[in-house]
């Protein structure tokens, strides 16, 4: 069986799927529909690809070379910048201010305005999957330890080197921040425990057991709301945890009490002790108020309360897969205002199941759609009490008694490919200012706009991207 590479984008808008034949990127529009919106022929042997958010940059590192970062603008299909480092790259991450390389040693941090290295972290511990995970406010995250789960968290925006979190005794398998990147989730080489951590102190928020049998977690992600995490591995089991939004005010107090309890030390050290009435006047206010907050932080804190937020053995949703073994990619997002479960497993099929926030337990599927080749349309499962039915925008629908993989149909079709409408600003900057939406339009125009297009020969060529103080805002 062939399989596929399958990745979200940040904000799971799209998804990109890679075949030893060929790259193709999708727009998930909604539960029922999802348009091919890019497609290439995998002669390069692609081996790592990332989209910007919704936008027409991707960036793409091949097995030919292995080194090399290509950024690709695709509906110009032009190549913005190649980037070479010492070793092979290993992941990629990025949002709109900064782009991350991963190498096995070391780690660059690039503007991404204008692909400028802006920082590298060297010598490392050996990291061989290039773990590391960036959040949308730009703090990174990376292990530091190859016999333990101890980790970094490094501020990619102010370049400043943050703590150190010992987050399991075993290596790390897995990390995850939410969406406002406060939190974050890791998972071992084990597979059985799941814990979520503040960033601002490192203290632990959660604790979720997710089994007892170790397993690898392929997939660990916050939902696009952070009240709930998705973790998948390779057992046919696919779970939700819910965050308790008071374990984390209880950390964040916390921190915020031992901000005080430093504030008052400090204020101790720095007064000037020329007479006691003096001491009296100035060091009692600060004192009492620091005093006053740890003591109501400290209650709390009490033990019953501790032993609650940080034991969440069940969890709250679970989706049971047909086939274990395989490698699902989850996202949970809202599609059309509504809460839906994405999977994307390395079979070549997008799995969407309804999520009840408000009582969780098994997940109801509620399409399959196959991306496995080039489609103009995609095969939708609608589950009932009985059959499932599959609706395409053929007058004779398909029905079928049970999700089975070998009767979904694999609809070949031209590829459809984006034209910017002349109007519209498509430039690097605007990109990465997130106020550009993309548009489909005629191949056929498409094709023709761009043989009228010289490749510019660097980044800042005024026709295509303007100079980066036009991004500056963002």
């Amino acid at each position: 069986m062939a399989t596929y590479q399958m990745n979200f984008n940040q904000d799971f808008t799209s998804l990109s799927v890679l075949s030893p034949t060929g790259l193709r990127l999708y727009s998930i529009a909604s539960q029922d529909k999802v348009e091919e919106i890019f497609a290439k022929d995998n002669t390069e042997q692609i081996r790592i690809v990332e989209r910007l958010f919704n936008s027409s940059l991707v960036v793409l590192v091949t097995a030919q070379k292995p080194n090399c970062l290509k950024m690709l603008h695709f509906k110009k299909k032009q190549d913005i910048c190649n980037c070479f480092y010492p070793s092979e790259i290993l992941c990629v991450r990025m949002n709109r201010q900064r782009l991350i390389v991963c190498l096995a040693e070391s780690i660059h941090i690039h503007d991404i305005r204008d692909m400028k290295i802006l920082h590298s972290i060297e010598n490392i511990a050996p990291n061989e999957q290039g773990l590391c995970a960036l959040s949308l406010n730009s703090h990174l995250a990376f292990p530091v330890c190859q016999t333990s789960g101890e980790l970094r968290i490094f501020n990619a925006s102010k370049l400043r080197t943050g703590m150190t979190i010992k987050a399991h005794a075993t290596p790390l398998s897995a990390l995850a921040f939410s969406p406002s990147g406060a939190l974050l989730a890791t998972a071992s080489e084990r597979g059985t425990v799941i814990r979520v951590f503040c960033v601002k102190n490192g203290q632990r928020v959660q604790e979720f057991r997710r089994g007892v049998s170790c397993v690898r977690i392929a997939s660990l992600v916050f939902s696009s709301s952070g009240d709930f995490l998705c973790a998948s591995s390779n057992t046919e089991t696919v779970h939700v945890f819910k965050i308790d939004p008071r374990a984390v005010e209880t950390v964040e107090l916390k921190a915020i009490a031992d901000v005080a309890a430093r504030s008052e030390s400090s204020a101790k050290e720095s007064i000037t002790f020329t007479a006691a009435e003096d001491v009296s006047k100035t060091a009692t206010p600060v004192a009492s108020w620091g005093g006053m907050f740890s003591k109501a932080v400290s209650s709390l804190l009490l033990p019953t309360q501790v032993s609650e937020v940080l034991a969440q053995d069940r969890s709250f949703a679970t989706v049971q897969l047909d086939q274990g073994g395989l490698k699902h990619i989850c996202a949970l997002t809202r599609v059309q205002k509504e809460l839906r479960l994405l999977i994307a497993c390395e079979d070549g099929f997008l799995y969407v199941y309804e999520f009840l926030a408000d009582r969780g337990g098994a997940c109801k599927l509620l399409s399959v759609h196959d991306l496995r080749g080039a489609l103009e349309d995609v095969i939708e499962l609608h589950l009932s009490e009985s059959v499932l039915r599959s609706q395409t925008k053929s007058s004779n629908p398909t029905i079928m008694t049970q999700p089975s993989l070998t009767m979904l149909k694999s609809c070949a079709a031209s590829v459809l490919i984006e034209n910017p409408d002349p109007m519209q600003d498509n430039s690097y900057a605007s990109i990465l200012k997130g106020d550009q939406a993309d548009a489909m339009s005629d191949s056929a125009k498409f094709r023709k706009l761009c043989d009228a297009i010289d490749t510019p020969t660097k980044l800042y060529d005024e026709r295509q991207f303007p100079p980066v103080a036009i991004a500056a805002k963002d």
